[in-house]
């Protein structure tokens, strides 16, 4: 009998110090994460060599991608986020899974991605546009915020692709659902139509990324009027500062 009210008392012991534990735990979730202690890679799509899209006055996509992730990497730290940093400040064409391991040898906290959009062969016409005739498609315009449900942290992703969604439309900015149509190229599922969030499980980017990680086309410069928009600083500007306050808001967040 002794021995059995000993063994009672010691596993009362332990459990009322897995319960103490367990309040510590989730009391620190519930303060979420640090901002000056998250590491937010910020990734400019495409390199020089390969520059993704060609805009509709003939200007490559990377130029617009490396623009807009300077920007988004200086109002994550004007946020808070003293980290954050460009995955390939100098542009070396890494391949999207090289993208992924850069950001993981870096241990970064979250990724994202930053590239503009364009549209399928199909929709495209023929404008003349600086005295020269251009292919060009005015039929979409908006931004788009996808994720992967091969990412490891699938959940988080998703939160994080719905935040900056969210940020985007409140800032005014329209959503393009161009990717859901029933298309070769196209078919992808768009998980939050008010926020404006696709499913994209085919993106190295953000299935080889260890960390949550999106990927935001920001417009589309194939638009003629959209992409005279995006070239402005006020546009960059509206759109990093979004960003940044989707991420302050998941950072927030962790742990409810």
């Amino acid at each position: 009998m002794g021995a059995a009210r000993w063994s009672c008392r010691w596993f009362s012991v332990l459990l009322i110090s897995a319960v103490v534990a367990l309040a510590g735990l989730s009391g620190v979730a519930r303060a979420g994460c640090k901002p000056a202690e998250l590491l937010v890679a910020v990734d400019a799509g495409h390199g020089p060599k390969s520059p993704g899209a060609t805009s509709a006055s003939g200007q490559p996509e990377y130029a617009f991608n490396k623009r807009l992730a300077a920007a988004v990497k200086d109002a994550l730290v004007q946020a808070g986020f003293t980290k954050a940093l460009l995955i390939d400040p100098v542009g070396t064409d890494l391949p999207p899974a090289g993208r992924a391991k850069r950001a993981n040898a870096a241990k970064a906290g979250l990724l994202i991605s930053i590239h503009h959009d364009s549209a399928q062969p199909q929709f495209f016409t023929t404008a003349v546009i600086d005295g020269k005739k251009r292919r060009v498609c005015d039929r979409f315009a908006g931004y788009g915020v996808f994720y992967s449900q091969r990412n490891r942290q699938a959940a988080a992703s998703l939160a994080l692709a719905r935040a900056v969604g969210r940020e985007l439309a409140a800032s005014g900015l329209p959503f393009s659902p161009h990717h859901a149509a029933d298309i070769p190229g196209e078919g992808r599922p768009i998980v939050d139509p008010i926020a404006g969030v696709y499913r994209y499980d085919g993106l190295a980017v953000l299935h080889a990324a260890s960390m949550p990680a999106v990927l935001v086309e920001a417009g589309v410069i194939v638009n003629p009027a959209e992409e005279q928009a995006l070239a402005t600083d006020a546009r960059q500007t509206q759109t990093a500062r979004a960003i940044a306050r989707a991420v302050t808001a998941w950072c927030r967040d962790q742990g409810k």
